[in-house]
């Protein structure tokens, strides 16, 4: 396979004469193909075969053990313009970041194969998706990337037919930490990897392309590229509605995209059309629309079993490439919180001893198809998306955000994704709570400044009187012993009912100075036993502590100067006033 694209075919002449390839391999995306290459990985030793009995077409990959994870710190985006890519970025001129990947790709794949991976981010057919080309020497990416998006033969046709692609230039080198960089080239659509094989770093389809670049690209041409869930409710007389949710790590975000109902609820149907990355566009009628770029999962497996996230937990028991996890003595996965088996071997092959770390790397990851998830909708293929009700954005509060809260207006709507954050817990400077901001939940992926990026947001409200409503919520409430205040997981549907009972505008509200918060009445918790002060605390707020937070909030937006646009100083200056 070749291909009729003359500048896809000079690209992949030029990457081979830098890098002096041993061989080139033009992928199909075929199932024949798949397993040739995991055959052979299983061969040289990079994939090993996990219990088949138990876990049928399960394999795992044990990567190198300074190689686990995302480097933010050796991310870039390279334009000559350093203020258009923000403070929130690092930033590299083109000219010195071109120089020093070519430097080190000069012959950086002698002796091995290197493989062209066309690939379409979102449904093939869809007028929303955008394609790519990854060019890389890791067998590894290329049966993740089958698994993640729709790669192959139909992807190259429909980058033939348009013309468009984004180049991703990827090789694992010595996979030195010295010599790793993941440069982004958004004026030009291209990005460049070198000396890591973890999967955010070297599966450039995902956050390089499907966020870095395409916040670029969505800014560009009138869309959203966002770090956002996407699931659909269908309530029990039939009736669908759509959510896209962003959280910050470690929020629940794929628990949310994969919601069991509780058993109150067990005539409402939870369909997942995401878990990670939605692109938001207008339709011809003014009404926003997602679609979910990616066609799998790349999920964290520490703390997945069957009464966190059943439906997670049931898809990786087959088809599944795990990395990094641990194993038993029959040789089937295990990672820390489990609840079931026993590790005999860790994440580095070692034998497991309890007292040497854990099992499972923190990081570990299953790489699967979307369609392994029993809560799998056949819309995630939609060519025109799925119309969106509702935008939730959401962080951890041990104190100040209430359990839900709906935003007054759109542009006061952005206000409050531009505030979200998440506490941590830091004892190793004695701090009980230290907050991080992560606006939109985007601080790692946003491939441009911040200040314009709101801009962009405000815009919409121009283009229709349609758009979804926006919403916040926190389930991680705690009271003075540190006790979750909010049960959380499946019962989190009955604060989805009540966002949509107000998007359909069904039930009252009460309004605060940060925006409309449930009257006592507004989500059913009657089987709860919730006592009536603790949901007073939950759906109240803290005027002194929300003066604090939005005094903070104000000299965050500000370190933003001249590019702050000035609607959301507005917003903010009115949030302020109606909190005195």
């Amino acid at each position: 396979m070749t291909t009729k694209n003359q500048e896809l075919a000079a690209w992949v002449s030029d990457v081979a004469a830098l890098t002096q390839a041993q061989e080139i391999v033009w992928c199909d995306g075929s199932e024949q193909e798949y397993q040739r290459i995991v055959d052979l990985m299983l061969d040289d030793g990079t994939l090993s075969t996990l219990n088949q009995e138990t876990h049928p077409n399960c394999y795992l990959h044990l990567s190198d053990p300074q190689d686990v994870a995302r480097v933010e710190h050796l991310t870039f985006i390279c334009s000559d313009d350093k203020a258009t890519v923000g403070d929130n970025n690092n930033w590299m001129p083109v000219a010195e970041a071109k120089q020093k990947m070519n430097d080190l790709y000069q012959g950086c794949m002698q002796g091995r194969t290197m493989y062209v991976i066309p690939y379409c981010m979102g449904p093939i057919d869809s007028p929303y998706s955008r394609c790519g080309v990854e060019i890389s020497d890791s067998p590894y990416v290329v049966i993740n990337m089958k698994l993640m998006t729709r790669m192959g033969a139909k992807a190259l046709a429909r980058i033939e037919n348009e013309g468009k692609f984004v180049k991703g230039l990827h090789s694992t080198g010595e996979l030195d930490p010295d010599r790793r960089f993941i440069m982004h080239f958004p004026d030009e659509l291209s990005i460049m990897s070198y000396g890591s094989g973890y999967g955010g770093n070297a599966l450039l389809g995902k956050k390089c392309h499907a966020l870095r670049i395409a916040s670029w690209q969505a800014r560009q041409e009138g869309w959203l590229a966002e770090h956002m869930l996407i699931l659909g409710l269908e309530s029990p007389e039939g009736e669908t509605h759509y959510i896209t949710a962003a959280f910050p790590s470690a929020c629940g975000k794929t628990n949310l995209a994969m919601l069991i109902p509780p058993e109150k609820y067990k005539d409402w149907k939870v369909w997942t059309l995401g878990d990670d990355i939605a692109w938001l566009h207008m339709d011809t009628e003014g009404q926003m629309r997602a679609i979910n770029p990616e066609a799998g999962y790349f999920g964290v497996v520490p703390g997945t079993n069957a009464k966190t996230n059943r439906n997670a937990y049931d898809m990786i028991q087959q088809n599944t490439i795990f990395t990094n996890v641990g194993t038993t003595e029959d040789n089937q996965p295990w990672w820390e919180d489990k609840k079931v088996g026993q590790p005999s071997v860790n994440w580095k092959g070692d034998s497991y001893n309890e007292g040497t770390g854990p099992a499972a790397h923190p990081n570990s990851r299953f790489t699967v198809s979307a369609t392994e998830n029993k809560a799998y909708s056949n819309l995630a293929e939609s060519a025109e998306g799925v119309p969106i009700s509702a935008i939730v954005f959401g962080g951890r509060r041990r104190e100040l955000a209430p359990l839900v809260y709906q935003a007054k207006s759109w542009e006061h709507g952005v206000l409050m994704g531009a505030g979200v954050a998440s506490e941590t817990t830091a004892a190793a400077t004695g701090e009980v709570g230290v907050v991080r901001r992560d606006p939109m939940a985007m601080k790692p992926f946003c491939g441009y400044n911040f200040a314009d990026y709101w801009s962009h947001w405000l815009s919409f409200a121009k283009r229709t009187d349609k758009l979804p409503e926006i919403f916040h919520v926190n389930w991680f409430r705690q009271n003075d012993d540190g006790d979750f205040l909010w049960p959380g997981f499946g019962e989190n549907l009955r604060v989805l009912q009540w966002i949509i009972q107000r998007c359909k505008g069904e039930v009252d509200a009460k309004e605060t100075a940060i925006g409309y918060l449930p009257s006592e009445e507004g989500v059913d918790i009657d089987d709860l036993n919730i006592d009536p002060a603790v949901w007073q605390s939950l759906t109240s707020i803290n005027d002194e502590q929300w003066r604090q937070e939005m005094d903070e909030f104000g000299d965050y937006l500000e370190s933003f100067g001249d590019r702050l646009p000035g609607e959301l100083k507005r917003q903010h200056a009115e949030v302020r006033a109606a909190l005195s």
